[in-house]
């Protein structure tokens, strides 16, 4: 007998919401798993129904997969699955061995890293000795350092800062998460006390461009950005 006078407090359609909000996750957990690299917000928005909630989808990826092997992490502003950090041990027999940089490229990286938009004279000024002719190739070469453009000063040099591919490896969302000097005595790289302003400052949470910098949008002219006529530095 069917019931009269009954009055539905919800929507008849409520659990047809909820089966669209756990077909959205779906989605995108299946969108960042096939994923070869980091997929930005608006790649995964395209492939998802009109109002679904990205973020909210995202929030519950995270949740679900922080205490599992892999974890959803935000890399250079993108989303993709890492292995978990204290599992990271059990991945060193499948890393491929890669060649250790000079001391020369780790310091001019360095300086990339927390002086860009910085030129090649300018590099040479901070550290203090002259750059070799390879090491900007070098990391040119690895993808963590991009042409930035051309100051606006006499020979109008080129400016370099680091690229997508730096965050990226070095587990990055953005400059500002570099570590600043007190992070840097913590773990033991700086005595306590001990100051580098020429080598780290506070790292700036954004890259701004400099005013007196054009940005170059081409960086064909890689193999000939280095300027040859620079000394070697003996430590390359």
């Amino acid at each position: 007998m069917a019931e009269a006078g009954v009055v539905r407090l919800f929507p008849a359609s409520a659990p047809r919401e909820d089966s669209a909000v756990a077909a959205e996750i779906r989605i995108v957990e299946a969108l960042l798993f096939a994923a070869a690299e980091p997929v930005s917000a608006g790649e995964l928005a395209a492939r998802l129904p009109a109002g679904a909630d990205l973020d909210g989808a995202i929030r519950e990826l995270e949740r679900t997969y922080a205490a599992r092997g892999v974890n959803l992490v935000r890399i250079a502003g993108k989303y993709a699955f890492r292995t978990a950090g204290d599992l990271s041990y059990l991945m060193s027999r499948e890393k491929i061995e890669q060649r250790r940089l000079s001391r020369a490229a780790l310091e001019t990286l360095a300086v990339v890293a927390y002086h860009q938009p910085v030129t090649r004279a300018e590099i040479e000024e901070i550290r203090g000795v002259s750059l070799g002719t390879g090491t900007l190739d070098v990391l040119l070469e690895t993808g963590w350092v991009r042409i930035r453009g051309r100051r606006r000063t006499p020979g109008r040099p080129l400016t370099y800062g680091t690229s997508e591919a730096f965050l990226e490896h070095f587990g990055l969302d953005t400059l500002g998460d570099l570590p600043g000097v007190e992070e840097l005595t913590a773990a033991g790289l700086l005595a306590a006390g001990q100051a580098l302003p020429a080598i780290a400052p506070e790292p700036q949470p954004e890259d701004p461009y400099d005013p007196d910098e054009d940005v170059e949008g081409e960086e064909a002219e890689i193999g000939g950005a280095v300027d040859a006529s620079a000394e070697d530095d003996p430590r390359d």
